[in-house]
C-alpha cells in the first residue's frame, strides 16, 4: 500500500482515482475473459480455427487495455485534450482509409489491418470525440465570442459522414446522441433539445429507405427476429435462473458471434438469469457512482467530458443486452469489456480510463499541499 505523504505520480493517483469505479472494472475484465473463454472455442470450432485462436488473442489484448487505462487514468485534463485532439485527427484519418483500403466484412468497411491485427477505428474516435467537442464546448460557454458549438457541430458532421459511408448507423447514432448530451449540459435552448429529439425518428426512417441492411434488420425484428436472435432467446429459457453450469451452454455451438455479439446470450444459458442481473446491476453502478462523480467533478470540462463518457458506456451496454433478447433490432456493438475484440476492448479501457481521469477529485488538494495550485485550476 502507498502512504498518503508520496507525492510520486502512482502515489498521487492512487489516492485521487475513484477506487470503486477501477474495481468495478476490473471486475467487467475478468468476467470478460472468463466469458470468451467458455465461448471462443466453440466459435473457433464452427469457423475452423484453432480451439484457442480467440482465447489467447482476448489475453494479447487485455494486456494494453488494462495498461492503457491504468496510463490515461493518471492524466490531467490539459494532457487529456492535447492527447484527444491529436489522436482523433489520427483516427479519423484511419477511418478514411478504412473506406478506401480496408476490407469488406459483412457488407460494411469499418476496419483497418496494422501488424496483422484487425482495428476498428470509429470503436476509439467515440471517447476522442467525446472530449474535443466537451472542450470546444467548454471554450464557447466560458470564452469570448468563441463559436465552440460550430466547431464541434462540423467536427460532428465530418464524423458522421464517414460512419456512414461505412456504413455504421448504429456508432452513428451513438455519436449523435454524445453531441446531443453534451450540448444539453453546456446549455442549449430546451426547444433545440425537444426539436432534436422530433428530428431523431424521421432521420432513422430515411436510414430504413436508404440503406438497404438498415431495412433488412428492421424488417427481421418486426418479422419476429433473426435467427441468431432467436438462439439467443431460447439460451436465457435454457439458462433459467442458475445456468446449465459453466462450459455447459449449447448456443455457442450454433452462433458464430457467440463470443462477440451475442456474448450476453452466453453469459445467460450458462451462469443464468440472476448472473445477468448481477451483470446488469454492475453496469448500472458504474454509470450511477460515474454520474455522481461527474457531477462532483471541477469545472465545465470535466463535468460535460465525464458525463458524456458515461452515456456512451451505459447505452452501448444496453444497446447489446437489448439486442439479445431481442427488444430491439440487432446492432452488432459488443458489450464493453466483455466482448471479444480488441478495438472494443481498447476503446473500453481509453473511456474508463477517461472516466477515472476527469473525476479524480482529490488531484487539487494534493497540489495544493505541494505548492498552493489547485490542479483543477488548469483544466
Amino acid at each position: 500500500m502507498l502512504d498518503r505523504t508520496d507525492r510520486s505520480l502512482v502515489g498521487i493517483w492512487w489516492w485521487t482515482v475513484d477506487k470503486w469505479l477501477l474495481a468495478s472494472a476490473l471486475i467487467l475484465i475478468v468476467i470478460g475473459a472468463l466469458l470468451v473463454m467458455a465461448a471462443g472455442p466453440a466459435v473457433a470450432n464452427l469457423i475452423n480455427l484453432p480451439s484457442q485462436h480467440f482465447i489467447l488473442r482476448q489475453m494479447i489484448y487485455l494486456v494494453p487495455t488494462i495498461a492503457l487505462m491504468i496510463a490515461v487514468s493518471m492524466l490531467e485534463p490539459r494532457t487529456i485534450r492535447a492527447g484527444a485532439l491529436l489522436g482523433l485527427a489520427g483516427v479519423i484519418a484511419l477511418m478514411v482509409m478504412a473506406i478506401i483500403a480496408g476490407s469488406e466484412i459483412k457488407g460494411a468497411t469499418r476496419w483497418v489491418s496494422i501488424a496483422g491485427f484487425t482495428l476498428q477505428p470509429s470503436e476509439l474516435a467515440k471517447p476522442l470525440f467525446a472530449i474535443v467537442s466537451a472542450w470546444l464546448l467548454t471554450l464557447w460557454r466560458e470564452g469570448q465570442d468563441f463559436p465552440g458549438w460550430a466547431y464541434s457541430t462540423i467536427l460532428l458532421g465530418i464524423i458522421v459522414a464517414i460512419l456512414v459511408a461505412q456504413p455504421d448507423i448504429g456508432m452513428t447514432s451513438l455519436m449523435l446522441l454524445t453531441w446531443g448530451f453534451q450540448m444539453f449540459l453546456a446549455g442549449m435552448p430546451l426547444l433545440f433539445v425537444i426539436c432534436g429529439a422530433l428530428l431523431a425518428p424521421a432521420a432513422f426512417f430515411l436510414a430504413y429507405l436508404y440503406l438497404p441492411h438498415v431495412q433488412l434488420r428492421v424488417d427481421k425484428f418486426f418479422e419476429g427476429g433473426s435467427w441468431q436472435v432467436e438462439r439467443a432467446m431460447e439460451s436465457f429459457a435454457t439458462g433459467g435462473y442458475f445456468g446449465v453450469g459453466p462450459g455447459d451452454g449449447r448456443v455457442k455451438l450454433h452462433l458464430p458471434d457467440a463470443h462477440s455479439d451475442f456474448i450476453f446470450a452466453v453469459a445467460a444459458e450458462e451462469y443464468g438469469a440472476l448472473a445477468c442481473l448481477a451483470l446488469l446491476g454492475l453496469y448500472g453502478f458504474i454509470i450511477m457512482r460515474g454520474f455522481v462523480k461527474a457531477l462532483g467533478g471541477e469545472g465545465l470540462f470535466c463535468l460535460i467530458a465525464s458525463a458524456s463518457l458515461i452515456m456512451q458506456f451505459g447505452v452501448q451496454a444496453s444497446i447489446h443486452m437489448a439486442s439479445s433478447v431481442n427488444l430491439i433490432p440487432t446492432k452488432g456493438m459488443t458489450l464493453p469489456f466483455i466482448s471479444y475484440g480488441g478495438s472494443s476492448l481498447l476503446a473500453s479501457g481509453l473511456t474508463m480510463g477517461l472516466i477515472l481521469a476527469l473525476t479524480r477529485r482529490r488531484a487539487g488538494q494534493t497540489y495544493q499541499m505541494r505548492g498552493g495550485l489547485p490542479a483543477g485550476g488548469a483544466a
